[in-house]
């Protein structure tokens, strides 16, 4: 039997600006959603912070979804913590990390492109692009070629310009496509020699429960995010169309977080309920490799009294703007439950559940499943018979640096390792067409859920810390040439 991957695999790693990039204010880029977000931890959350039209400050907190009176401006305040304003200051060392990078062997590199640094006000009123924004790009994508290094681009990644949501609070408003497609087709022709895979949302499904931190939006009303969620899917298919007449050799995919459901038991209730919860994920990506909305959604939008407002010709963009792969984040699983006594949950990538008596769990709740890869690459396959691409899988930790500097991570290359031998299985054995696999993150970055530093994914330590202090020195991990020898034998040697 076959063993190892596909020689074209593409081994690499994942981030997005907001979390690592920094240099929030620099060189004309404009605030996002990611700028007015606060540090949290893993008891405290993070929250959103804004100025009410009486000039009273405010906070909320991120993922309760909330509303705002008309007026309201979302801004930074002193009085807290911004981490994604710094990062680990990619902005600044982006030479010396796709260096150290290129010393692992990556065959890609996952990134999303900050949106207000190419339109600092979304690309409200013809608004002209940044070319500095543009130039940094430039510079980024060119230090990846230099080492043989496939860009692996995120359109739009968890920061929604905040003009956007001022103007007409961004997605919940059908004017934002017009403003993203604008956005695509400046950097479509900009990097059309440079960067052949996109993506357009990241994790699209996260905008049903974090509205605020997928899509820039303030509101707790399900039929808002919904209609949101209809204008996504209209930006995204006509990117595609877009981005395919720029260049037809791009390949533009969808992004899901996927967060396998388990049924507690063998109860028919509890199974029911997993598909439930399976299918409010599967609805986006049904609509996206599919090109249609499914009837089980259009039966539960209809009992919600929940409308979707469609412009002609929007269905048939649907079925004509499919992607071409589907990308995904799989970290751990969840499961359900109809018995109201089985009460023991735990957390997730946005996405808890209750506790699995067969699985440990990280230092922050989430279940480690390697086996549950196997079964999400076969679900997903199965279903839309295009391409997958695990974009983000990960252990966030708390790494501890030795007396001598050492950071050794093996429960991190434990991780890791037993996720990828699921990955060989369902390649070998079942047949599953999988393009590659970006671990997250391959540098440690600013966590999204958490706001913390602490909690650390990468195979490269930054110094940098929760309360703003630090050198941004970075240094290998264990993890580190572990990593580079598990791409190195494209697969095989993962001792």
């Amino acid at each position: 039997m076959t063993k190892g991957f596909p020689k074209d695999f593409l081994w690499g790693g994942a981030t997005a600006a907001n979390q690592f990039e920094g240099a929030w204010n620099e060189d004309g880029k404009g605030v996002s959603t990611a700028d007015v977000t606060t540090h949290g931890t893993h008891t405290t959350p993070r929250l959103v912070t804004y100025t009410l039209p009486d000039g009273s400050l405010e906070a909320s907190m991120m993922f309760n979804g909330f509303e705002v009176p008309e007026g309201t401006t979302f801004k930074p305040d002193e009085n807290y913590l911004y981490p994604n304003h710094d990062g680990i200051d990619f902005y600044h060392h982006y030479q010396e990390d796709i260096a150290l990078f290129a010393q692992m062997g990556f065959k890609c590199f996952r990134l999303s492109i900050a949106w207000t640094r190419i339109f600092p006000n979304g690309g409200i009123d013809d608004e002209q692009p940044n070319e500095a924004g543009l130039k940094f790009y430039d510079d980024v994508f060119d230090e990846c070629i230099k080492y043989g290094i496939e860009p692996v681009v995120t359109i739009s990644h968890y920061e929604t310009p905040i003009a956007l949501t001022h103007a007409w609070n961004s997605w919940a408003d059908r004017r934002t496509v017009d403003c993203f497609v604008r956005y695509c087709e400046v950097i479509f022709k900009r990097y059309q020699t440079k960067v052949k895979y996109w993506m357009t949302f990241n994790e699209i499904n996260c905008i049903s429960r974090a509205g605020w931190m997928s899509a820039g939006i303030a509101t707790k009303e399900r039929a808002v995010l919904m209609q949101a969620a209809h204008h996504q899917f209209v930006a995204s298919a006509k990117a595609v169309l877009l981005g395919h007449e720029i260049n037809p050799d791009f390949k533009i995919g969808c992004m899901l977080a996927y967060p396998l459901v388990y049924p507690y038991s063998c109860n028919p209730n509890d199974v029911l309920m997993t598909w439930k919860s399976a299918s409010t994920s599967y609805f986006f990506t049904d609509v996206q490799c599919r090109g249609y909305y499914p009837s089980y959604m259009l039966k539960k939008f209809e009992r919600e009294g929940i409308n979707i407002v469609m412009e002609d010709g929007d269905r048939e963009l649907l079925m004509q703007g499919k992607v071409d792969y589907l990308a995904f984040s799989y970290y751990m699983s969840n499961v359900v439950c109809t018995d109201p006594s089985i009460t023991d949950t735990v957390g997730g990538n946005l996405f808890g559940g209750l506790k699995n008596p067969y699985l440990k769990a990280s230092d922050w709740g989430w279940q480690i499943d390697p086996t549950g890869l196997r079964i999400a690459l076969n679900y997903l396959y199965d279903r839309y018979q295009i391409p997958l691409f695990i974009v983000e899988n990960g252990l966030g930790a708390y790494d501890k640096v030795e007396a001598d500097g050492s950071i050794n991570d093996d429960y991190r290359i434990d991780y890791l390792r037993e996720h990828i031998v699921e990955m060989e299985k369902a390649i070998n054995e079942d047949g599953v067409d999988l393009m590659g696999y970006t671990t997250w993150g391959c540098i440690d970055l600013v966590s999204a859920s958490t706001g913390e530093m602490a909690k650390r994914y990468g195979f490269i330590y930054v110094d940098k810390h929760d309360d703003g202090s630090g050198t941004y020195q970075r240094s290998k991990k264990k993890s580190f040439d572990w990593y580079k020898k598990v791409i190195a034998t494209n697969g095989i040697d993962l001792d």
